[in-house]
């Protein structure tokens, strides 16, 4: 029989270290991204979105429902929110609470996966499998509640939709699919290019798969928005993430990058998002973020 190895005690002490640190203070590092844009035509005025994705909220998550609600200081024109909002079935509330005033101003919102299906636990290390067979949770969270409130205040629903919003004095054109990630896309639902009288046009989706940009970026829609990655969530400093959970490539798993298809290139950002399921509390090296936008004029 061989004898076994004894973990060196510094090992484990800076694993315990590591693992405490993701779990209690990168998890609630609340951390606002800013970038500037230029897909407006010249001589325009700025105009700013706050974009917000994968709250995963539960009940009792207090300190990330006063950081969305002060984010509303920051006076955006457009809040749109990528997905993935709720994690549990008393989360309605709570997130419609922490969306609070910024629910006043001119909005929008798609679904992802967790606003649909209660998450479950799973084994991390399934991520790096890019084959895996996807299983459903059976049981439902309450997602039709929470579209009903959020369509009350006059936000609109993007899933598998177009609409138009009057932001700040001009009409901006917006489009949206349902979540990839579950394959409840329909692009052709929403497929061609966007009004041509539109001072901007907007393409929204949870997860970023490329089928989904390509054809945001072949109808001509300059920026793309998307969610979904949590930026990798347990990333390796000076190196970034090790999976993005779709299949888009490491180097775009959060922030501002651009996508090309069909002769045309958009600008694609993909917010690393508030928060975790809540099965794997835990971040490294990827903050929770959300991030103003701020359009400016193009050249």
């Amino acid at each position: 029989m061989r004898p076994r190895t004894a973990i060196p005690l510094g090992i484990l002490t800076a694993g315990a270290a590591t693992t405490a640190y993701a779990a209690v203070v990168e998890r609630t590092r609340w951390t606002l991204r800013r970038f500037d844009i230029p897909v407006l035509a010249p001589g325009s005025r700025p105009l700013t979105i706050l974009h917000i994705s994968d709250l995963h909220m539960t009940g009792g998550q207090r300190s990330k429902q006063r950081w969305i609600r002060r984010l509303d200081r920051l006076d955006p024109d457009l809040v749109l929110t990528t997905g993935d909002n709720i994690a549990s079935q008393d989360a309605v509330a709570p997130t419609l609470a922490a969306l609070g005033p910024l629910r006043d101003r001119p909005g929008a919102f798609i679904f992802g996966s967790n606003d649909y299906y209660e998450p479950r636990p799973r084994n991390p290390f399934r991520y790096f499998f890019k084959n895996r067979k996807r299983k459903l949770p059976s049981r439902m969270l309450p997602w039709e509640d929470l579209r009903d409130e959020m369509i009350s205040t006059g936000w609109l629903d993007l899933n598998n939709s177009r609409g138009k919003l009057l932001v700040d004095g001009r009409h901006v054109a917006l489009a949206g699919v349902d979540d990839p990630h579950l394959r409840r896309d329909r692009y052709q639902e929403i497929a061609g290019r966007p009004d041509p009288h539109a001072t901007l046009a907007l393409g929204v989706t949870h997860s970023p798969e490329p089928r989904v940009l390509d054809a945001f970026a072949a109808d001509r829609y300059p920026l793309i928005l998307a969610g979904h990655t949590h930026g990798g969530q347990l990333c390796v400093p000076f190196y970034g993430a090790l999976v993005t959970n779709c299949d888009l490539d490491t180097d775009r798993v959060k922030g501002l990058s651009t996508h090309s298809a069909g002769g045309r290139e958009a600008y694609l950002h993909v917010s690393a998002g508030c928060g975790t399921n809540r099965y794997t509390p835990v971040r490294f090296a990827c903050p929770p973020e959300a991030t103003l936008l701020t359009l400016v004029p193009r050249g």
